[in-house]
């Protein structure tokens, strides 16, 4: 069975998890179940691929995201880009009434074999083979297998088509990554406390530098957001805590921050002065608001500026929060609008707020630059999603993308190059898209396959930027495919085409994810097996041989402890590699597993 490839990742790198606590974000739509079926392959959305030659049950014909006549057992399938780059879009489409269009979160019902969901892939299948795809419905805490079929429908090799193309899918988008029990097998340093974690490791074997366990959280379970490593500190959020510890050795290097109340969201990037801010709830109560800012030094552990985020116009809460960083702007994201403080000083910059035909801010993604998605016209005719760049310092935007009406963008691979996932309900199926300079289709993926990225939910936001395992550099896009079992695959996809330049296999019967690329090298975290460690390995991007070459092969002895990270953050730093999960259980029973570090 696939899952859509922005779903979280089971069995291992995506073993199936509790639903995390609904965080809040842009556009905050109520939580839902992901949907009944798959997303198709469509503008930007990873999926997972469904068994093959599986017929499905979306085999009529379709027209594409794009709107352009496309082969395939499924047809022509409308696209978000009927018009061109400045069509009205497929994103966007709310799924909730009321005048400002909020729209479902991610984890909302999706489709299988989605490029922005953890896509089940597996094996060497090339495009334009059917198979199944999985649907799980997190808000619910069901599994539920769909059989289906997915193809990739694509424009032939001559010119660039503007519209998407839509891949089909029955799976459900990102599923939930909740952590399931994690009882410690340590409580400090690799080499000391309660059980030596290095005891018996074999040549050749990578070293526990250091594991962690988590503090305690209600049992309701609580979220443990963002990882954030510098050149001498590992700094981990877990419920109302940061914890720093020596990136050697695990010792604190400075004494756990707690916040008064439950951190609800981080910024994901650090600033080039490695500062982060952290956003806590201004209560306990049902009626607290994610509202209140905190500036941290990631090296010292010293609090910079605070502050509080005013509620917006009517609907436009701050009852849950998005934050990301751009050079010194740091956007955080309401439900229907945003505004820009400087992260320096915590001066407020700019609003970003309703524009032109009914858009409001749904969502920002930010780093090398910054990407706002609005949704447009909500429960109208011309109902759909917009893209825009965003100049960090003054707000203004370089460039609007409408998306066709029906396609609703999940998530952003990358912003530099902005790489979109995004999705059709109706057409239940997904898109992924790179956008040019000036905001028009650069190229779209026409590989059809199940992608395993692992994406959290995300059900009273978007979360553009809320996914491990894919990567992009200015000319591929890395993905994974989604294996139920065995070995999985990383599919090189050229920007310039939507093509598969190449693919590797996983060295051993486990998925393999890329984590980054450094060094003209793809390095990729291939998970645990019952018998043996997990391993970082490094992928030639060029040339013609892309075997995976071993950077460190984790201990057999670790092994069980590696596979308890179900809901993870992962990093490759300096040539140590680090875990951490990004939910706690809130289980009494046993401590939690909080963060591991290896290296040689």
């Amino acid at each position: 069975m696939a899952q859509p490839p922005g779903q979280p990742p089971q069995d291992g790198f995506g073993a199936p998890q509790d639903p995390p606590v609904p965080g809040g974000g842009f556009g905050a739509p109520p939580p839902q179940g992901p949907p009944a079926g798959p997303p198709q392959p469509g503008y930007g959305y990873p999926q997972q691929t469904p068994p093959p030659q599986q017929p499905g049950p979306y085999g009529q014909p379709q027209a594409g995201p794009y709107g352009q006549s496309q082969p395939g057992p499924y047809g022509q399938q409308p696209g978000p880009y009927a018009s061109g780059p400045y069509a009205s879009g497929p994103y966007g489409q709310p799924q909730q009434p009321g005048p400002y269009g909020q729209q479902p979160g991610y984890g909302h019902p999706q489709f299988p074999g989605a490029p922005g969901t953890p896509p089940p892939g597996s094996g060497s299948r090339g495009p334009f083979k059917g198979k199944s795809a999985v649907l799980i419905g997190a808000a619910t805490a069901v599994l539920i297998a769909l059989g289906t079929t997915v193809w990739a429908v694509s424009g032939g090799d001559g010119e660039k088509d503007d519209k998407p193309v839509a891949r089909q899918s029955d799976d459900p988008g990102p599923q939930p990554s909740g952590a399931p029990v994690n009882p410690g097998d340590g409580s400090g340093d690799g080499d000391s406390g309660p059980e030596d974690l290095n005891e018996g490791r074999k040549p050749g074997e990578s070293k526990v530098l250091w594991y962690k366990e988590a503090p305690d959280a209600p049992r309701s379970g609580a979220d443990a957001p963002g990882m954030w490593i510098t050149d001498r500190t590992a700094v981990k959020a877990a419920y109302k805590e940061l914890s720093a510890y020596n990136v050697a050795d695990g010792k604190p290097t400075w004494e756990p921050l707690v916040f008064p109340q439950k951190i609800c969201a981080v910024t994901p990037e650090k600033t080039s002065d490695d500062k982060v801010v952290v956003a806590y709830m201004s209560g306990s109560s049902d009626r607290a608001k994610c509202n209140q800012l905190q500036l941290v030094d990631l090296d010292t552990g010293e609090k910079g500026w605070t502050r509080k985020v005013e509620d917006g116009a009517l609907f436009d809460s701050v009852m849950s929060l998005e934050m990301t960083l751009s050079g010194n702007t740091l956007m955080v994201g309401r439900s229907q609008s945003g505004t820009a403080f400087d992260v320096t000083s915590g001066d407020k910059m700019y609003d970003k707020r309703k524009y032109g035909e009914a858009c409001f801010p749904a969502a920002f993604a930010g780093g090398e630059r910054l990407i706002q998605v609005a949704s447009c016209g909500a429960g109208g005719t011309n109902e759909h999603d917009e893209v825009q760049e965003l100049d960090p310092k003054t707000g203004k935007v370089r460039w609007t993308h409408k998306v066709e009406k029906g396609w609703r963008v999940e998530r952003a691979y990358s912003v530099d190059p902005v790489v979109l996932y995004s999705t059709n309900k109706e057409k239940k199926a997904w898109n992924i898209s790179t956008l040019g300079r000036g905001g028009s289709i650069r190229s779209q993926v026409s590989v059809d396959e199940d992608f395993g990225a692992q994406c959290g939910w995300a059900i009273l936001a978007r979360d553009l930027q809320g996914c491990e395992g894919v990567v992009a550099d200015g000319d591929t896009l890395y993905l994974p495919t989604k294996a139920i079992t065995g070995a999985n695959e990383v599919v090189a996809v050229s920007l310039a085409t939507g093509k598969e330049k190449w693919r590797v296999k996983s060295p051993v019967a486990k998925s393999m994810l890329p984590v980054k690329t450094e060094g003209g090298k793809l390095i990729a975290y291939v998970e645990p097996s019952y018998d043996g460690g997990g391993r970082v390995v490094s992928i030639a991007t060029t040339g013609s041989s892309h075997e995976p070459v071993t950077l460190l092969q984790n201990p057999q002895g670790t092994a069980a402890i590696e596979r308890g990270f179900f809901s993870k953050d992962l990093d490759w730093v300096d040539g140590r590699f680090y875990l951490s999960t990004t939910r706690l259980t809130g289980n009494d029973e046993a401590k939690e597993k909080l963060m591991l570090a290896y290296g040689k």
